[in-house]
């Protein structure tokens, strides 16, 4: 019976994410769209974006658009209003003359109700290239982060969780020893004896319990889901509401001034440990581990299969963490945007920057990946994670969904998951 509950609970919670993970549906749809299929240019042409606003599916006639034209993230370039006529309006932006993005806003006031929305086009976005460089001492630093945790024991605690185990899966809640501290996580492992490829499940940002992936296991893998702050990830929701709002608000930026204290080298490293954990399981075949995640977690995807040789394949849904220094070159730089504001642009703070961006941890994958993202991402701004993107040299495929900002549809999931799961299964 509490088994039954508590998936009914995890159905519940499950459903709840997706509603809040999509865009919400509202009564007037302002639909903005460029005017190639694919919304990507070459470098100096000029892209024409058309508006228009649709109710109860009709399009709505001879009302006033407020619309402006900027690249992601900074100053506008044109702005204005225009008249729908037909049904439509159509707005030609002027050259955009360098690799990266352009987007139209629109909006309109329909009842006494504002509606907006956007669309990005491209230009030659596999030219971008990035703002951020690599320190010589970068591969130094990060071999002694390695080595320093190298001497820290392992000292696993796996404790079943007979509530949220399955006739076919075990789940278990893990600790382990971190540098400075502990990483916890949620291992989902196949009841049948044998041996199964891994894949390590690496969060996007903030503070929150986690509940593995029992799917994912039913299907012949060791699934391994982490948190990154050293707390365990089977407590009451209140505690990470309450962490979030007081000592963990702002973590990303914690410490910046020290790149030997900044809050990441310990969650970096934990992700290494987290590996060096499914390496100890005797259900785990001993060769085939992925990583994968979105936003943070498509950062740290990528930063583990950079510091470590033993991942062997990649999925990252729009990383983050990637170019922080876009801003500081008049252009859009990742989540979480931290040299937007002038307060922030201390020098010890970009020199740090430049040992944790994504980018530089890109140029150390060796391993084949799959990446997906959105043109209207306004977290993890593309300008961003092309930067990282177009730097690997390893085997990749990229797939885009143009339409979708920080959010993911179905199919996205569906193409990871057979990708990921044909690579470690062959």
């Amino acid at each position: 019976m509490k088994t039954k509950i508590f998936f009914s609970f995890l159905f519940v919670l499950f459903i709840s994410v997706q509603i809040f993970a999509q865009p919400r549906r509202e009564l007037v749809k302002v639909i903005v769209t460029p005017d190639k299929t694919d919304w990507t240019y070459k470098t100096g042409e000029r892209a024409e974006f058309s508006i228009s606003v649709i109710k109860n599916n009709v399009r709505l006639d001879g009302i006033e658009v407020n619309y402006k034209i900027q690249p992601e993230k900074v100053e506008v370039w044109d702005e204005g209003k225009i008249t729908l006529k037909k049904g439509t309006a159509t707005i030609k932006a002027k050259k955009f003359k360098e690799p990266g993005f352009l987007r139209c806003h629109a909006s309109v006031e329909v009842d006494g109700k504002t509606y907006t929305s956007y669309a990005t086009a491209g230009f030659s976005p596999e030219k971008i290239e990035p703002t951020t460089t690599l320190p010589e001492d970068f591969e130094e630093f990060w071999n002694n982060g390695k080595e320093e945790l190298s001497k820290v024991a392992i000292n696993q605690v796996m404790t079943l969780m007979p509530e949220r185990c399955t006739d076919k899966v075990d789940v278990y809640h893990v600790s382990i020893n971190n540098i400075k501290g502990k990483i916890y996580g949620i291992l989902c492992k196949p009841k049948k004896e044998g041996k199964y490829p891994a894949i390590l499940h690496v969060p996007g940002a903030g503070i929150r319990p986690y509940y593995g992936d029992v799917w994912e296991a039913e299907a012949g893998f060791v699934s391994f889901t982490i948190g990154i702050h050293g707390i365990p990830v089977n407590l009451d929701p209140v505690v990470y509401n309450d962490l979030m709002q007081g000592a963990l608000n702002g973590y990303w930026t914690t410490n910046m001034d020290d790149k030997d204290n900044y809050y990441y080298k310990r969650v970096y490293l934990g992700c290494v440990r987290a590996v060096d954990f499914i390496e100890t399981l005797d259900c785990f075949d001993g060769e085939n581990i992925g990583v994968t995640g979105g936003s943070q977690g498509g950062a740290l995807s990528i930063v583990t299969a950079g510091l470590d040789d033993r991942i062997d394949y990649l999925a990252a849904f729009y990383p983050a963490l990637s170019d922080f220094t876009g801003f500081l070159h008049e252009r859009a730089g990742g989540w979480p945007q931290i040299f937007r504001n002038d307060y922030t642009n201390k020098p010890e703070k970009i020199e740090t920057s430049k040992y944790y961006d994504v980018v530089n941890f890109a140029r150390f994958v060796q391993v084949p990946g799959w990446y997906s993202w959105g043109y209207n991402d306004n977290v993890c701004p593309p300008t961003s994670t092309y930067a990282a993107y177009n730097v690997i040299q390893a085997e990749k495929e990229l797939h885009i969904f143009q339409e979708t900002q920080h959010w993911t549809f179905p199919e996205q999931h569906e193409l990871k998951n057979d990708w990921l799961f044909e690579k470690l299964k062959k």
